[in-house]
């Protein structure tokens, strides 16, 4: 490797493991619910290892989908999906999921239903990536959810305690500055350009979504968010997801590997499967970053263009989910179908829609 590499970067190679979803939805009990979670974690042990043994030792990032743990709530209230299915921020799952990186020598990037103890009695969406030491090195916490709460929903207590960094967090490894995004925030362009800002040059992206044959706005937009903040891409979507109400394919296939040009480098099929792997060359990326040219977009981009218009059109408002003394409410999930109603009489209002 000669000195320029070793300024710029190395290879790798990312998976995006498909693997399958087990539900939590009808476990009656707490405890039933986390012997289904332990049960899947030690088949996820299984399948990361074996799959690390096939692609190669050079395997450093593995990212597993969106809610691998649980499957999505469905008829559960706040309340009682926080209780039975969300995962405590130093609960035993991050633990055995933490010696998974460690036993493989990996990051491991995920996504999961937790509970903050600054927020009681409400949970978030967090995506998270493990670092081969089995810590927790960033947590990226849901910004648009339809039927959930968000951190804009106590957003002042929020960023009293996590700052603004903390809801845009970018992990700076020696794979590269890793970020997270999670499911169909792939269609919001906003969400990862302010991470690209931070320095994020790998998005991993935990999602569960229709892999059907057309070109879907998710895939779409894996292509231009690629495209448009000049990072990788990997998206791992389920294998199917097993005991849910919905067909079990319902949310299967299509994981990929999208370059910073927005070129798939690699897109599975269907079903539990490992094939979504390709090298990461942070080198290129890099080089490509710091090339003056028309294809530099972040570096002709000019962002304070566009900040007065955010401000003045703005839609959905922060803080709903706290009282006047700045304390939380637990919602019923009626409050979110309700909030966004009152944002699009609002945009009608302003003539944006």
């Amino acid at each position: 490797m000669n000195t320029s590499q070793k300024l710029l970067g190395p290879n790798y190679y990312a998976l995006a493991l498909q693997t399958e979803v087990q539900a939590v939805n009808g476990c009656a009990s707490r405890d039933e619910a986390r012997a289904v979670m332990a049960t899947s974690i030690e088949r996820l042990s299984a399948e990361i290892s074996s799959s690390k043994k096939f692609i190669g030792p050079d395997t450093r990032l593995v990212v597993l989908p969106e809610y691998f743990l649980t499957a999505y709530p469905m008829g559960d209230s706040i309340g009682g999906w926080a209780y039975k299915a969300c995962l405590e921020m130093d609960g035993p799952e991050y633990e055995k999921l933490g010696k998974i990186a460690q036993d493989n020598g990996i990051f491991l990037a995920g996504n999961a239903y937790e509970i903050d103890p600054h927020f009681e009695g409400i949970y978030f969406q967090t995506c998270f990536i493990i670092g081969p030491n089995g810590d927790v090195i960033l947590r990226y916490r849901r910004l648009n959810s339809m039927f959930a709460p968000t951190p804009h929903d106590v957003w002042d207590k929020y960023l009293d305690i996590y700052g603004l960094d903390g809801v845009f967090p970018v992990a700076k490894t020696d794979i590269g500055n890793l970020a997270a995004i999670a499911s169909e925030e792939i269609l919001y362009p906003e969400i990862a350009r302010c991470m690209a800002m931070r320095g994020a040059e790998v998005f991993v992206h935990s999602t569960g979504e229709m892999g059907n044959v057309s070109e879907t706005p998710k895939n779409i937009c894996r292509k231009a968010r690629a495209v448009e903040n000049m990072v990788y891409v990997i998206s791992a979507n389920s294998g199917s997801i097993k005991d849910h109400a919905m067909p079990s394919a319902s949310t299967d296939g299509r994981s990929a590997i999208v370059d910073y040009q927005g070129r798939i480098m690699v897109e599975s099929g269907w079903g539990a499967t490992m094939t979504a792997h390709a090298n990461i060359d942070l080198h290129a990326l890099r080089t490509h970053r710091r090339r003056p040219a028309m294809s530099n977009l972040l570096a002709r981009q000019r962002f304070e263009v566009f900040a007065q218009s955010y401000a003045d059109l703005g839609s959905q408002k922060a803080n709903t989910l706290l009282d006047e003394n700045g304390e939380v409410c637990v919602p019923e999930r009626k409050h979110f179908l309700e909030a966004q109603t009152k944002s699009i009489a609002d945009l009608v209002a302003k003539g944006v829609i």
